[in-house]
């Protein structure tokens, strides 16, 4: 009988060759799903995952954000923390052009190009937070330094108060 193979997405490949330690869960869902029903499934408080948001800004470059999943990203903050004068969010029907995931599987690790990506403030103080794998149905626990060492990002205050 042949052994279930592990399914490796592009973000856990570029971990592991950076040698950033990380656990895996995985859940069972053929379709979006909201971040909240995600900590459910895979058992985890809403406070430690963290969604991923891509903007564009008025210079047409695109800004990578990640918040927490309960949390509304604030525009204004955002578009400070990257040097622009706004920022609007991208359509979803851009999001696999853009980033080569699908919306409920879009990670900032592995994009199709590396995009300037800021973490919000709050994962600092976090031990460990939960992110897209890559894919529906897969997440990532690691360190916020380790997310920001992978995507070279910085933290910065993102969310509306």
């Amino acid at each position: 009988m042949a052994k279930q193979k592990e399914v490796k997405t592009n973000a856990m490949r570029i971990l592991e060759s950076m040698k950033i330690p990380f656990v895996q869960y995985t859940y069972e869902c053929d379709e979006f799903v909201d971040a909240m029903q995600t900590a459910d499934l895979i058992g985890q408080p809403y406070e430690k995952l963290y969604k991923t948001l891509v903007t564009q800004g008025n210079s047409k470059n695109y800004f990578v954000f990640v918040i927490p999943i309960a949390e509304e990203l604030d525009l204004k903050k955002a578009a400070k923390a990257v040097g622009e004068k706004s920022v609007e969010m991208i359509h979803v029907k851009d999001i696999n052009a853009i980033t080569g995931y699908i919306r409920g599987g879009c990670t900032a690790i592995g994009m199709k190009k590396q995009y300037v990506t800021r973490i919000d403030e709050s994962a600092g103080s976090r031990d460990r937070m939960i992110v897209s794998g890559g894919r529906i149905g897969s997440q990532i626990e690691l360190t916020p330094a380790d997310l920001a060492k992978a995507v070279r990002a910085e933290f910065a205050d993102l969310i509306k108060k």
